[in-house]
């Protein structure tokens, strides 16, 4: 059973580096390729996550730096844009497994829900709404523009969402393996000087 898991998880984080795909749709996509039916046991995020670092590692290791940190450093452009919103990173840009076909996802933490959004009209960005899981599990309403990130040359979808001011508190808890699952704007920039250090 847990070869198997092991299995799907390595199927799984190959489409999620190669096509892009989210943890839900690289699963059960990942189990339509290799053939098995629709209830077999899944692994969960963390353990795709480790086969997603094994992959990258093995097949991008040349790519990959310089892709995570032109992301980091259009992420930072966008924190230090909507500083007033208490911007938290998160995602694979935050974690540090995002390559090219990776999108930026930036938390808000706002006194009032539509100030983000009054703020992107009031400056003439171009935004599209819409819905995304938010880490309690429902539904967040996210602002996604289409940003051009010059170290990869191409545009880069950033979504902007829209949590109460006061969900901060809880947002920052550990995980399961002791890391912060989201950073403000001075803990990008560490990440980003680091990143720097080590590719150069």
């Amino acid at each position: 059973m847990e070869s198997l898991k092991a299995e799907i998880a390595a199927s799984a984080a190959r489409l999620m580096v190669d096509e892009g795909l989210d943890y839900g749709l690289a699963k059960h996509r990942a189990l339509k390729l290799m053939g098995l039916p629709g209830r077999t046991a899944l692994p969960g995020n963390d353990e795709i996550e480790d086969a997603v670092v094994d992959y990258l590692a093995l097949f991008c290791a040349d790519t990959q730096p310089m892709e995570l940190r032109a992301l980091r450093e259009l992420a930072l452009v966008w924190m230090a844009r909507m500083a007033d919103f208490r911007p938290h990173l998160s995602g694979a840009v935050w974690r540090g497994t995002a390559t090219r076909l990776s999108d930026i996802y930036i938390q808000l933490f706002c006194e009032d829900s539509k100030s983000a959004e009054i703020f992107l009209i009031d400056h003439q960005v171009h935004y599209v709404p819409r819905s995304v899981t938010g880490f309690h599990g429902g539904t967040v309403d996210t602002l996604s523009v289409h940003a051009f990130c010059t170290g990869l040359g191409e545009e880069v979808g950033v979504h902007l969402m829209i949590y109460d001011r006061d969900d901060v508190r809880g947002a920052l808890k550990a995980d399961a393996k002791g890391r912060s699952p989201r950073g403000d704007l001075v803990a990008v920039r560490a990440l980003l000087h680091d990143l720097t250090h080590d590719i150069s």
